[in-house]
């Protein structure tokens, strides 16, 4: 292993995180993609773990809440965002857990859906409304059912049978 390599993936990956936190499967990625040899990535992490820039569960619990505080995902993308970084299913359940006792899904949902209220200037919604809530709220990542539930249901959906559970 050269001490050059060695110094130019640390401060590759001093730069990637001064960015923003990135997890430890992130930054391998990263290291990897530039070319750095796999000796030289693993040491690297291990200096990063030493100096304490590297913590998977402070990166995850930080990730879930801007997730869940500033961009109003649900659970469902939140988890899918997480798992795209590498990160282990207990670790994104707990930081998910963590995050949502700061603001519950639901009202993240409620939130999101007054603010379409607020910007048609509408007290309800008609069927077509409702459809594009239900399409905008799922690709946020919340589950069909609570959304539903949320935005109630009109005599035609239910003749018409647009179930979507």
């Amino acid at each position: 292993m050269k001490v050059l390599d060695l110094e130019a993936a640390k401060q590759k990956a001093f730069r990637l995180l001064a960015l923003r936190p990135h997890s430890e499967k992130e930054l391998e990625k990263k290291l990897r993609e530039k070319g750095f040899p796999a000796v030289v990535i693993k040491e690297t992490l291990e200096k990063l773990h030493d100096l304490k820039y590297l913590n998977d569960a402070s990166f995850a619990n930080q990730w879930a809440r801007n997730l869940v505080v500033n961009k109003l995902w649900g659970n469902k993308k939140i988890f899918a965002s997480l798992r795209g970084k590498g990160l282990a299913t207990e670790l994104i359940n707990v930081s998910i857990e963590k995050a949502r006792e700061e603001l519950p899904e639901e009202d993240a949902m409620e939130i999101l859906i007054k603010k379409k209220a607020a910007k048609k200037k509408l007290a309800t919604f008609d069927v077509k409304e409702k459809q594009r809530i239900f399409q905008s709220l799922m690709g946020r990542g919340f589950p069909p059912g609570m959304i539903l539930n949320k935005l109630g249901r009109t005599k035609k959906e239910d003749i018409d049978g647009e179930d979507r559970e």
